[in-house]
C-alpha cells in the first residue's frame, strides 16, 4: 500500500518593505518625471537663483553686483531681523498650540454619526474656501475700532483698537489664522478618524471603556501619524505667513508684528534691496526646514509605520 504523504500548504510570504505584492507591477520611473520636472523648475531653480542673489546687491534696475557676505553680515547684526525671527517662531508656536486641539476635536466629532453633522461641517469649512486676502479684509472690517464690533462693545474691548498694542495685534493674528486654517486640519483628522477600525472601539467597550477613555486610548494613538503631519503643515505655514500681516497690521504697531516674511517684503519691495531680501528669504527657508526636521526626528515621523498592525 502506497501512502501518499500529505503536504501542508506553504504560507505565502508577506511582501516586505520595498517589495511589490505578487501579481502587482511596480510603476516605472517614467511616472515620476512630470512631478520631478515641476519640482525642479518651480522649486529648485528659483531657490538656487535666490541663493545666488543673496550674495549680490541689486535695486531691481541694472545688473546685480557681487557683494560677497555683505548681506549676510548685516542680516545677523540687524535687531529687527532677529526680532522678526523670534516673532515668527512665537506665532507659529501659538498657532500649533491653539489649532491642534481645536481641529483634533472637531475632526473626530465630524467623523461620527451625529445628526446634522454634514450640514454643520459644511458651514464650518467655509473659511477654507476663502483666500487669505479675503479673510484678512473681512476681519479688518470686523475689528475696525470706529465701525466694527469693538466700537459696539467698548465695555469689553476698551478703546476698541485691538491692533494698537503688541498683545492685541498678536492675539488677532492668532485668532484669524485659527479661524481660517482650523477647518483644513480638522479635515485631516476627520479622514484619519474614519479610518480607525471599528473593532478597536468594540473591544474597548467590552472592556468597559467609556467615550472619554476610548478617545484617549484608542482614537488618539490611531491619529498619531495624522497629528504629526498636521503639525508639520502648521509649522511651515506659520513661518511663511505674509498676506495676513500685510493687510491686518502692516507689521505694526511699530515692529511688534514684523515677522520674517513681512520683513523680507519690506527690504526687497519697499527698500529696493533685493539682495538683502533674498538673504532673508533663504534664511527663512533654512529655519523652516530645520524646525520641520526637528519635528520629524523628535516625533519619529521618519520611522512612521502603519497603525493597523495585527488587524489583518
Amino acid at each position: 500500500m502506497t501512502a501518499t504523504a500529505s503536504r501542508a500548504p506553504r504560507a505565502r510570504p508577506r511582501p516586505g518593505r520595498g517589495v511589490s505584492p505578487p501579481g502587482v507591477a511596480r510603476p516605472g520611473i517614467g511616472w515620476a518625471v512630470p512631478a520631478t520636472l515641476f519640482f525642479v523648475l518651480f522649486a529648485l531653480v528659483p531657490l538656487v537663483l535666490v541663493a545666488v542673489l543673496s550674495f549680490t546687491t541689486w535695486s531691481g534696475l541694472g545688473s546685480p553686483r557681487f557683494a560677497g557676505l555683505g548681506n549676510w553680515t548685516k542680516l545677523f547684526h540687524d535687531p529687527v531681523m532677529i526680532k522678526s525671527l523670534w516673532l515668527s517662531l512665537l506665532l507659529t508656536a501659538l498657532g500649533v498650540a491653539v489649532q491642534t486641539p481645536l481641529s483634533l476635536l472637531l475632526g473626530v466629532w465630524a467623523a461620527g454619526p451625529q445628526r446634522n453633522r454634514a450640514v454643520l461641517s459644511a458651514v464650518f469649512f467655509v473659511p477654507l474656501l476663502l483666500s487669505a486676502t479675503a479673510v484678512s479684509v473681512l476681519w479688518r472690517a470686523l475689528l475696525d475700532p470706529n465701525f466694527g464690533v469693538p466700537a459696539q462693545a467698548r465695555w469689553l474691548f476698551g478703546d476698541g483698537n485691538l491692533l494698537g498694542s503688541r498683545t492685541g495685534a498678536i492675539g488677532v493674528l492668532v485668532l484669524v489664522s485659527t479661524w481660517q486654517f482650523t477647518p483644513l486640519h480638522a479635515l485631516i483628522y476627520q479622514g484619519a478618524a474614519r479610518a480607525v477600525p471599528t473593532v478597536l472601539y468594540q473591544a474597548a467597550a467590552i472592556d468597559g471603556a467609556g467615550t472619554v477613555r476610548q478617545f484617549f486610548h484608542v482614537t488618539l494613538p490611531q491619529l498619531r501619524n495624522a497629528i504629526i503631519t498636521s503639525v508639520i503643515l502648521m509649522v511651515v505655514g506659520g513661518l511663511t505667513t505674509f498676506d495676513t500681516v500685510l493687510i491686518l497690521t502692516q507689521g505694526g504697531p511699530g515692529t511688534d508684528t514684523t515677522i520674517t516674511a513681512f520683513y523680507m517684503y519690506q527690504k526687497a519691495f519697499k527698500g529696493f534691496d533685493f539682495g538683502a531680501g533674498a538673504a532673508i528669504a533663504l534664511l527663512l527657508v533654512l529655519v523652516a526646514t530645520l524646525v520641520s526636521l526637528v519635528v520629524v526626528r523628535v516625533s519619529g515621523y521618519d520611522k512612521m509605520a502603519g497603525t493597523k498592525d495585527g488587524l489583518s
